[in-house]
């Protein structure tokens, strides 16, 4: 796809072609079939694992089809969360719908500590307690078993990291970068999830394979408690990240520093003394802004004024679709402040720039 007829958003909020909400239907769109891929071939490989484990008596490969199964269910968790999301706003929720998707994403990383990460644990404690063995044949079905969920979760992370890539270039990002930003939960969902089973699945490989040649189950046990604990750990991380937006995150440096410049730059604007902002989605952020105007203007002029910046604000960058704007008179005080807090937004520009400079940048070129 070309650089002229994708519909991205960079890191600053500005789109490229189109408007917001096409371009968040064309991406959600573009999710949803990342996730459907996703669950289809985690419900193939969880029935597949299951059969396996209890054939070969493998507590890596139960353990491995629990993961499966847990990722399956986070799979229909973040299916509703991308259309439960997009529903518009209303008397009740007048800013729209749009953390939905961290609520669910939320549950999803819940969902993969609970039925994933313990009930490794206790297969592995289970296994340890036991001295079972298993028959040639039993591993060798059991390792086939695992060899292909491996090219069903690695094709699904696949999909995954071309859409991830699709955004960093279109953003101007690198991979890395786009990875760290997680601007949409339900994505980045999916590509932990796709991640933590191709690694899974290699570690239940080794167990089982050290297993069938010593004859030791120690081997597999282990195998289950390291994919345990390996869940543990992306399931805090998702949740860590879903819990910070759900209380409220402020918008990307980068965007924060495009509202300000702008507002510095209108004629009317003497200083903005306050920049506040919160994401309410992954295609709405609010904006609210205390500024001093300059002197002289009367009051139809004020209005005129903020009516104009708002306008001006919502078309340079849909993304910012709540703009309060508040006309305060700035004391000695509050400049200093202001100049204060613009220094440090700009020196977070400054280093994440550098980070994805480092990380291999320039991702915005075209592809052809």
């Amino acid at each position: 796809m070309s650089r002229e007829s994708e519909t991205a958003l960079h890191p600053d909020g500005r789109t490229d072609a189109a408007t917001g909400p096409d371009a968040a239907t064309a991406e959600d769109a573009r999710t949803r079939v990342t996730i459907v891929v996703a669950l289809g071939a985690n419900l193939v490989i969880a029935l597949a694992k299951a059969l396996g484990g209890l054939f070969a008596g493998s507590p890596a490969l139960l353990s491995e089809a629990a993961h499966s199964v847990a990722d399956s269910l986070n799979e229909l968790f973040l299916l509703a969360s991308l259309k439960r999301s997009t529903r518009a706003a209303d008397a009740r929720h007048p800013f729209g719908y749009g953390k939905e998707r961290y609520f669910w994403s939320l549950l999803a990383a819940v969902g993969i500590f609970v039925m994933g990460g313990c009930f490794s644990f206790f297969q592995g404690i289970e296994a340890m307690r036991s001295d079972s063995s298993e028959t040639h044949t039993g591993y060798l079905v059991g390792l086939a078993v695992l060899a292909v969920a491996l090219i069903a979760e690695g094709s699904s992370l696949v999909r995954a990291l071309l859409q991830v890539r699709g955004q960093a270039r279109a953003a101007g990002r690198s991979m890395r970068g786009a990875i760290r930003a997680g601007d949409d939960p339900a994505l980045r969902t999916v590509l932990a999830e796709d991640s933590t089973a191709c690694f899974g699945v290699l570690v239940a490989m080794a167990g089982m394979g050290l297993h069938m040649i010593t004859g030791k189950v120690a081997y597999e046990a282990w195998a289950s408690l390291v994919i345990g604990a390996l869940l543990v750990f992306v399931a805090y991380q998702l949740a860590k990240e879903s819990r910070g937006q759900l209380i409220g995150e402020a918008a990307d440096p980068a965007l924060r520093q495009a509202i300000q410049e702008f507002l510095d730059e209108q004629p009317e604007v003497d200083t903005v003394t306050g920049l506040l902002s919160m994401r309410m989605g992954t295609q709405s952020t609010l904006v609210a802004a205390r500024i001093d105007l300059v002197g002289g203007l009367d009051s139809e002029e004020v209005e005129d004024v903020l009516v104009r910046v708002k306008a001006d604000l919502t078309k340079q960058w849909p993304i910012a679709d709540q703009i309060f704007l508040d006309v305060t008179d700035a004391s000695a005080k509050d400049r200093a402040q202001a100049r204060r807090d613009r220094q440090l937004l700009d020196e977070t520009v400054a280093a994440e720039s550098d980070r994805n400079a480092a990380g291999g940048g320039g991702g915005a070129q075209d592809s052809g």
